[in-house]
């Protein structure tokens, strides 16, 4: 397996977090190639430097690949990574970008023996999608998941590695249901938290034309992400629907607690939560 200064590194789809793994790459490893659905977004690529060649065209993008990474929706991942394996040269390493495991790399499993697989999963990201929004920087100092499978080689592993370091990352080596579990809690179920709370608001407050002019940072910084790609996070609560109701369960269940305290007008009672709750924080973001 080539080092990563001497691969050629194929992404396959190029809106927010693929065009900007292509950038954060550029002079990481021996060149960078493209793969979109539309000439439209090769050619906006190319034009901002972020891959060296493009192609719409998938076994041309990956036919000379040392490593491929699948950038597109968790879905679209699992039927690319059937579609793929023929196509991929021996010792080719496959990963992908994808919020949700388990299935990924149960689907990674039926690969052919020529290929080496490894799911990846960036903590990081926008509210923004498509190739516009495409920031390399997104990934500096974020946690990058990497999830081997048995049959994943230490060489893959070690590449995958060096990948997430150079774009900036912090590799972290995950099995998938405790990935899922994770991301289940802190990172999936924020999203749903901040769609309630627009959906609360605009059924409350709409009627209101003072509401809007008054919203605060508060606000607008807690439901930032409902502002996310629709299609991805719907692929991503799909693929995750277990974790994602357990913590539902235990969000509805803080609720209800919160609404007990507010309702018995116990001051004492209220701050003692409050403070505990805010200490955790603290623990959390120190």
């Amino acid at each position: 397996m080539k080092q990563l200064n001497e691969a050629q590194i194929t992404v396959v789809g190029l809106g927010l977090m693929g065009g900007s793994l292509a950038g954060a790459l550029d002079g990481k490893c021996k060149s960078v190639v493209g793969v979109a659905r539309r000439e439209e977004t090769i050619n906006a690529a190319m034009k901002r430097g972020l891959i060296d060649r493009g192609t719409t065209h998938l076994a041309d993008g990956v036919a000379d690949a040392d490593v491929v990474v699948l950038a597109t929706p968790v879905r679209v991942i699992l039927q690319q990574i059937r579609d793929i394996g023929p196509l991929l040269s021996e010792g080719c390493l496959l990963m992908d970008l994808g919020s949700t495991k388990a299935d990924v790399v149960a689907e990674m499993a039926k690969l052919p023996g020529h290929v080496q697989p490894l799911g990846g999963h960036p903590m990081c990201g926008k509210e923004t999608s498509g190739l516009e929004a495409a920031d390399p920087a997104i990934y500096r100092g974020a946690t990058f998941i990497l999830t081997p499978l048995p049959r994943t080689s230490k060489s893959a592993l070690t590449l995958g590695r060096d990948l997430a370091r150079a774009v900036g990352s912090k590799p972290l080596v995950l099995d998938a249901q405790r990935q899922d579990f994770l991301v289940g809690t802190v990172s999936h179920l924020p999203y749903l938290m901040a769609c309630a709370l627009v959906a609360t608001a605009d059924a409350t407050t709409s009627a209101d034309p003072a509401a809007w002019k008054i919203v605060a940072g508060g606000f607008r910084d807690t439901t930032r992400v409902a502002g996310s790609d629709v299609a991805m996070m719907t692929d991503i609560l799909l693929t995750n629907r277990e974790e994602v109701l357990k913590a539902l369960d235990v969000l509805q269940g803080q609720i209800v607690r919160l609404s007990h305290l507010v309702e018995s007008g116990d001051e004492g009672r209220i701050r003692a939560a409050l403070s505990e709750i805010r200490q955790k924080r603290l623990e959390m973001f120190p």
